[in-house]
């Protein structure tokens, strides 16, 4: 199971050629395959105990290494090969990101015991296809990006979606529907239709605003 965890990494390095090769679609596809990879890895190593059998293998850091290189670098190789980001100033925006992310992930309380993220999960994946997708302007990919770098540190919880306890279930049901709609969003890229990408921003709506309920929640019980 932790070579299936690991595959994620080959799918980035395929990710990486591919924005050299200036092929966006299929940087998007791996990272997409990751994606899958990185919400299944989870319930399938504990389906066959691999603590038990593999113990001095530490799957969490090994999810970290990961998720690192297909949802933080490979992303902002992209955006910034492909001129999503201002000429100048593009570079220092991709730096802010890598360090605040690299950070974020080290942090202690990144996951809590009650299984959320603690400050925006560096989902930069997900805000790179659509900012690519929607052909937004340079200065406003970089106000978001700095924005969302900055919410790292924000000690928000948010739904860890495969194991946060409230609503998995309409959140799972939710991530199906949204993981269809995003592969058909990378399949018709560089063009896909605008009803198509305002349709798919119902689960991330969702999810941030479910997010800052239970987050809500959880202050009033912890006081």
């Amino acid at each position: 199971m932790h070579a299936y965890t690991a595959l994620g990494a080959v799918l980035a390095f395929i990710g990486v050629i591919a924005v050299v090769q200036h092929d966006a679609r299929r940087a998007f596809a791996m990272m997409f395959a990751a994606t899958i990879i990185d919400a299944t890895d989870g319930a399938l190593a504990r389906s066959v105990r691999v603590k038990a059998v593999l113990p001095r293998v530490d799957g969490a850091h090994l999810d970290d290494i990961v998720d690192y290189l297909t949802f933080v670098f490979l992303p902002m190789l992209l955006i910034e090969r492909t001129g999503g980001l201002p000429g100048t100033g593009g570079l220092l925006v991709v730096a802010v990101v890598l360090i605040s992310s690299v950070i974020g992930f080290s942090m202690q309380d990144a996951k809590t015991i009650d299984n959320f993220f603690t400050g925006f999960p560096s989902y930069w994946n997900v805000a790179v296809l659509y900012v690519y997708a929607a052909r937004t302007p340079p200065v406003f990919n970089a106000v978001l990006l700095l924005a969302l770098s900055a919410l790292i540190f924000v000690r928000i919880g948010y739904i860890y979606p495969s194991r946060t306890p409230q609503l998995r279930r309409l959140t799972l049901a939710l991530a199906a529907l949204w993981a269809v709609e995003i592969a058909a969003v990378i399949w018709l890229l560089p063009a896909p239709p605008g009803w198509l990408l305002i349709a798919s921003l119902a689960f991330p709506v969702y999810y941030v605003v479910m997010s800052l309920l239970l987050h809500a929640r959880r202050q009033v019980r912890a006081r």
